[in-house]
């Protein structure tokens, strides 16, 4: 059962102002192209009349990460690891037809990253703790649950079956069998699996799909397997690049971190935001600033505008263009303008144990209109659930 190839069937509409830019050569020249095409796409984006209707954050889970990944062994601190918070994003803008929707960005559950191979072989090296240290460390130090997708969504005031879109800047360590359902289902789950988000469909790149045929090696630590397997096709929408889902939002294709990657672009009463996994806090995209020791002298050594995470390295020189590229469609962020509004999709903690790596600035989540529930009859469902 083929996938859905092409977004106007599912209301959404491909825009091109970055694709010259992208093809940009010799690559030096790039990051200048960007600037321009980013100039271009605001002009007609990031006007009043063209505005998401609501945005909510809510806090899922922390995760812990190596701190040589998270600032690509720029930073220095006696704690090799350091906690990110994974929210889920909600957004609620009008379509091209005027109708209320929703889109659900980084729907984390919980279960999928222990799958991922980098996160079960820890869990498996705490467990070798003597007593129940391993246990402690792992779930109550190195990771920390607030939420289930659910129960994020009731705090923003909707259910799984309000959404009509999700998505995640990547797959790292996703198991989108808890999300779309699946006929042959995750470990520990005996009989197939029932959608979470039973009239939602998946927006994510082809080429962040096409990864799970075959991982790389580089890739492989990352990616959960069989994070795919058994989902029902009719509900993934697999993108070629730049995608404007409605009014004021719109998925831009940033690769580098994984070959498919993209980020959420949105425009607000505080001027247009962006979000992805590229970098973890605000001193990643503005290290000139940063007071973590490390990242300014990394940054001014090199002569780098910006300090790329790096727990994978699918292409370093296009992850660093992607964050060029996001800080030139970004605003300046309210509370302070020196900080551009690109908020990471999994935040550094503002955790004292983490000294002195801690974010010289925070943006700690976004918050702008109010959140409605949508009419959406019974009787509506995707492939799935039907």
């Amino acid at each position: 059962m083929a996938a859905i190839e092409s977004p106007e069937k599912v209301g959404l509409r491909p825009f091109h102002e970055f694709d010259e830019a992208n093809e940009t050569w010799p690559r030096g020249d790039r990051p200048a192209a960007i600037r321009e095409a980013a100039a271009e796409f605001r002009a007609r984006f990031a006007v009043p009349e063209n505005r998401v209707r609501a945005v909510r954050t809510v806090e899922i889970a922390s995760a812990g990460y190596p701190l040589k990944f998270a600032f690509g062994g720029a930073a220095r601190g006696a704690n090799p690891y350091v906690n990110i918070i994974n929210r889920l994003q909600v957004i609620q803008y009008e379509d091209f037809e005027g109708e209320l929707r929703t889109l659900a960005y980084e729907p984390t559950v919980t279960e999928g990253p222990q799958e991922a191979p980098f996160y079960g072989q820890q869990l498996e090296q705490l467990r070798r703790l003597p007593g129940s240290s391993g246990e402690f460390v792992a779930y109550n130090v190195l990771s920390k649950i607030w939420n289930t997708v659910e129960s994020a969504l009731a705090e923003a005031g909707l259910a799984p079956e309000d959404v009509d879109f999700i998505s995640f800047d990547h797959l790292h360590v996703q198991d989108v069998r808890f999300l779309l359902g699946s006929s042959d289902p995750p470990p520990g789950h005996p009989e197939a699996v029932r959608p979470l988000f039973p009239n939602a469909k998946l927006l994510t790149q082809r080429k962040e799909w096409d990864t799970f045929a075959s991982l790389h090696p580089m890739q492989w630590a990352w990616y959960v397997e069989d994070g795919i397997k058994g989902v029902d096709d009719r509900n993934v929408v697999l993108l070629d690049g730049d995608v404007e889902l409605g009014k004021g939002v719109a998925l831009v294709w940033t690769p580098g971190h994984t070959d498919g990657n993209h980020s959420l672009c949105i425009n607000t009463d505080d001027g247009v935001w962006v979000s992805s996994e590229n970098g973890v806090c605000a001193d990643s995209w503005h290290p000139h600033l940063s007071k973590i020791p490390g990242i300014r002298r990394t940054a001014e050594f090199f002569g780098r505008e910006v300090i790329l995470n790096s727990n994978t390295l699918e292409d370093s020189i296009d992850q660093y263009d992607s964050m060029i590229k996001e800080k030139a469609l970004a605003d300046p962020n309210p509370r302070d303008p020196r900080f551009l509004n690109v908020f990471p999709s999994s935040e550094l903690a503002d955790w004292k144990r983490q000294w002195p790596v801690i974010p010289t600035f925070s943006y700690g989540g976004i918050g702008y209109g109010s959140i409605e529930k949508p009419l959406r009859s019974s009787a509506q469902g995707n492939g799935a659930a039907a």
